[in-house]
Order: C-alpha cells, then sequence, then structure tokens
C-alpha cells in the first residue's frame, strides 16, 4: 500500500480536533451515574468508553479510510498490520480514575507508521491541558512549546510500584515518591513539563498506553523505552511491552533500569500473556 498523501502535521490536526470533541463527550459522563463492568483482564470498561471509542472510529476513519484501527475498545483487526498508517487508540486512559471521579484521565490519539509513533495528542479535558507533537516537528502544551520547569537542585521526583521503591531505596537513591495518576500516558507526559523526572511503569502496558506520550517524549529529547526491548515499537501483531521507563536525567537510567529488570524481568513475548494488562499500579 502506499504511502497516504497527508502530512503528518494534517494527521495531528485531525487528531487534535478528534479528540478534543472526544473529551466533551466523555466530560459528559464524569462524575455522574456511569455503566460500567469488568473485561476478561480485569481491567475496567464503561458506557463512556464504548461511545467515545465508536464516535473517534467514525471520525478518523472517514478521514483516512486507508489507516488501520487499533483501540483497546475495539475487536482487534489483523488487517492493520498492512496498513502503512494506524490509528492507535485509547478513548479513556485512566478509566479508574474517571469512575472514581479524578480529573487526570486522558483522551489519547496516535498515528503510526512503520512502527514509529509519528504524532500523537494526550488530552486531559478536566485540566484544560492538550499535549501533542509529530516526529521531526517538536512537542506543544496547549499550542506553546513544552519547556520543561524544575527546581535546582531538588530530588527527583518518581512515581513506581511499592517493589520499585524498595529497590531504588535499598539501592541509596535520594529521591520523592511521585504523585499517582491513574492515566498512565498522563503521568508519561509529566516528564516533559518536568512534575515528574522519571516514571517506572509495569510489564503489560499496550500500545494504546503509550504510542501518543512516546512521540510526545521523543520530540522533548526525553528517554522513553522498554526497559528489555529499547525503544517501543507499534503496531505489531503482539501489541504488549515489557516493563517501562521514561526520564528526563540520564543518571536515573542504570538504577530505574536495573529495578525495573529485578521486579518484573526480560521475559519472552509469549510470557506476557501472563501479564495483567491494566497499567492501574498501586503506588
Amino acid at each position: 500500500m502506499p504511502i497516504p498523501p497527508t502530512t503528518y502535521a494534517e494527521d495531528l490536526e485531525l487528531l487534535r480536533a478528534s479528540a478534543v470533541a472526544a473529551g466533551i463527550i466523555a466530560s459528559g459522563f464524569f462524575r455522574r451515574e456511569v455503566k460500567s463492568w469488568n473485561k476478561e483482564n480485569a481491567s475496567p470498561v464503561s458506557e463512556a468508553d464504548i461511545l467515545v471509542d465508536r464516535y473517534l472510529a467514525n471520525a478518523l476513519l472517514q478521514a483516512r479510510p486507508t489507516y488501520g484501527w487499533l483501540s483497546e475498545e475495539t475487536a482487534d483487526n489483523p488487517s492493520r498490520l498492512d496498513c502503512e498508517r494506524v490509528f492507535v487508540v485509547d478513548p479513556i486512559d485512566g478509566t479508574r480514575g474517571f469512575l472514581r471521579g479524578e480529573d487526570s484521565w486522558t483522551v489519547c490519539l496516535a498515528v503510526v507508521e512503520d512502527g514509529v509513533a509519528v504524532a500523537g495528542v494526550v488530552y486531559a479535558p478536566m485540566r484544560d491541558e492538550l499535549y501533542e507533537a509529530t516526529r521531526d516537528g517538536g512537542a506543544r502544551l496547549n499550542g506553546k512549546p513544552i519547556q520543561r520547569r524544575r527546581r535546582p537542585g531538588s530530588p527527583p521526583v518518581i512515581p513506581a510500584a511499592g517493589a520499585v521503591h524498595q529497590h531504588l531505596q535499598d539501592a541509596g537513591l535520594n529521591y520523592t515518591r511521585g504523585p499517582y495518576y491513574p492515566s498512565l500516558a498522563y503521568r508519561l507526559v509529566q516528564v516533559a513539563t518536568g512534575k515528574l523526572d522519571a516514571v517506572a511503569s509495569r510489564r503489560g502496558s499496550q500500545d494504546w498506553d503509550i504510542a501518543a506520550a512516546t512521540v510526545i517524549l521523543d520530540e522533548c529529547g526525553m528517554d522513553v523505552a522498554d526497559v528489555c526491548s529499547g525503544f517501543p515499537q507499534f503496531n505489531r501483531r503482539d501489541v504488549r511491552h515489557g516493563a517501562l521507563a521514561a526520564l528526563a536525567d540520564m543518571s536515573l537510567k542504570p538504577l530505574l533500569h536495573a529495578a525495573l529488570i529485578e521486579v518484573y524481568g526480560c521475559p519472552a513475548d509469549e510470557a506476557l500473556t501472563a501479564e495483567p494488562t491494566s497499567t492501574d499500579e498501586r503506588i
């Protein structure tokens, strides 16, 4: 299939408009009585997730009918593997937080080309924060270049699961436990803003959890990697990933990667089937 004629910037414009509309739809369900249930992997889904997913599938695929589709709330269609570009979508990232009434849930949209995220949007409607980036086009927050802000000399802020914290403490790292945001994508982009210095995520995240945030972090010069296989690759047959680390300070990399490998290991692909796919970790 030939490369689609649209530019990354044009794809980003489509993602941005669609994310804002999706956020409006989802916001209509927020902090109200919402039907919800658990999927086979025990992660929650709500009627809001499904409605937003249907809206996005219609809006995005009508605009780009040659693109593939991969969404958390749509049955996987292997035909995406034959597409040059693919939409990777999480209608509501952080559904548990959404259902609890926490305001950091996000709508995450990405375009992936040849396994790499080339355009991405992470939109937090209740916080009025829209993070976006295109490959080689820079990253922005609410239309302005993302500028990382940190207090000089303050210890690094790192959210992670308890077992990872234990390893970091045993290694003697001086740091502060970071705030927990149920949306993994929202956690990741805070490394770019400076609210967090690193994010450590358990094994089992999937393409839709991280694709949009990955292009944003990469454009901000942040290091993001599967600690066992390197820079994440998307739109493969198996869309699950190993433990993930994103960081702004490269001096943290050896300790953080070692802690994640010690806690979660580096399994063969088939071993990932035993891992829960929820990214709602306990800090």
